[in-house]
């Protein structure tokens, strides 16, 4: 079976783009994504954590951008219904098996005992994922020594003090695995009281594309909610 059939016989988030011209059918536009991300051009001396990283494309793109080592984890997508295939063929597609560790690890089980410490931590596209989000930020806290690249789902943010929303059942976007969406003041709280001492919101999405994902999902509330990217220093 050639790259091409391979790809095809799997069902990929991420859009990751491979040697011949392939590119992943990912629903996630992840170039774009990458942008708003703000990641540092070069991650030369830098060790990397990817948490969540699903297919890899984070993972994949701090190897290319220079990092000395980067570890990809994941529970909920490899240990489900999903699996590893697809991060395991882009990856060996890319010839990045010797650059790129992978381990099956959930959050909530994230230490320094565990996994170690890194430069770089990303957590992204998880947090709204989690039922308990103030001990998973304290877990991702823990193994991160310099710099937290966060990005999630929030509301509430006219709000001026911290405040989350419980999502029960399929309310947001028809997904039963959303559970919070803690708005900027509250991730900024947070963040500061498990020790990063600089904490800023980066990236929020912006209000035509708020627009336009609350008409695609026929409820007007969605404008009220936005993705945001925070960073945050030790």
């Amino acid at each position: 079976m050639d790259l091409a059939d391979e790809v095809a016989a799997i069902d990929w988030y991420h859009s990751i783009d491979l040697p011949g011209g392939i590119t992943t059918p990912g629903v996630n536009r992840s170039a774009f994504a990458l942008r708003n991300l703000q990641l540092p051009q070069s991650l030369s001396g830098r060790t990397v954590l990817d948490i969540g990283a699903w297919d890899g494309f984070y993972s994949f793109e701090a190897a290319a951008r220079g990092a000395d080592r980067v570890l990809a984890t994941d529970s909920f997508v490899w240990d489900g219904r999903w699996g590893r295939r697809g991060f395991d063929l882009a990856r060996r597609a890319l010839g990045l098996e010797d650059r790129v560790e992978a381990r099956s690890i959930d959050v909530m089980d994230l230490s320094e005992d565990a996994v170690g410490t890194f430069d770089v931590v990303l957590f992204l596209g998880v947090l709204y994922h989690l039922p308990d989000p103030v001990g998973a930020i304290r877990a991702v806290a823990s193994v991160t020594k310099g710099t937290l690249l966060l990005e999630t789902e929030t509301s509430l943010g006219w709000l001026p003090y911290p405040a989350a929303r419980l999502w029960p059942g399929r309310e947001l976007s028809e997904d039963d695995t959303n559970w919070w969406s803690i708005n900027p003041a509250g991730l900024i709280g947070l963040l500061r009281q498990v020790g990063f001492s600089e904490v800023r919101v980066v990236y929020r999405t912006r209000l035509w594309r708020r627009v336009a994902r609350a008409l695609k999902a026929r409820r007007w509330s969605a404008v009220r909610g936005a993705r945001v990217v925070v960073h945050a220093s030790r």
